[in-house]
């Protein structure tokens, strides 16, 4: 399956890009760095820089129609960034409008809550995001990871770095039973 995983240009947190990126190549899957502009993103530990990675495909060039699901890394200013993009917004609204997997961790629910598609979903994130997310339709849960798919598709998520083995090991399971 052809995974995208969605990241602004800086603010992703490092460990929740590369984790779960190098669980779906072990998994046997093609994971895909998609942003909002060509070259590479800057990825972050907390609120120091740490590594760069290139861009394979940039958000307004793409569509959901070119993979089996989505992963939303998180960071504080990764989503806040993204949410304000509206080709990545509409990128990220695709894959629920063709009921395609997503899973995102910690900070990026802000990008599904600007996307309109929480409505009537059950989710966790990071804790400071639980009023939007109840602000915005959302029954939000304090658990490590959780599936919701009562929707169009199936939507995993995670709260923390610390979840990162659960949500890993449980949004592969959920893109794979989704058609991967």
């Amino acid at each position: 399956m052809r995974i995208a995983f969605l990241a602004a240009p800086e603010g992703v947190e490092q460990v929740e890009l590369t984790q779960p990126w190098q669980a779906a190549k072990d998994a046997g899957h093609e994971p895909v760095l998609v942003s909002t502009q060509s070259g590479e993103i800057q990825g972050f530990d907390h609120l120091d820089k740490a590594d760069t990675f290139p861009v394979d495909e940039v958000v307004g060039d793409t569509s959901a129609d070119s993979f089996g699901g989505l992963v939303l890394p998180g960071g504080v200013a990764n989503p806040d960034f993204l949410r304000t993009d509206e080709k990545a917004v509409a990128f990220v609204k695709g894959f629920f409008e063709q009921g395609r997997p997503v899973a995102a961790i910690c900070h990026a629910p802000w990008t599904l809550v600007e996307a309109d598609v929480v409505r009537d979903r059950v989710m966790t994130s990071w804790p400071s995001l639980r009023t939007d997310l109840r602000n915005a339709g959302a029954t939000w849960v304090d658990e490590q990871v959780k599936v919701c798919d009562h929707g169009g598709n199936v939507l995993v998520t995670s709260r923390k770095p610390d979840d990162l083995d659960a949500f890993c090991e449980t949004y592969l399971a959920e893109f794979a039973k989704a058609g991967g």
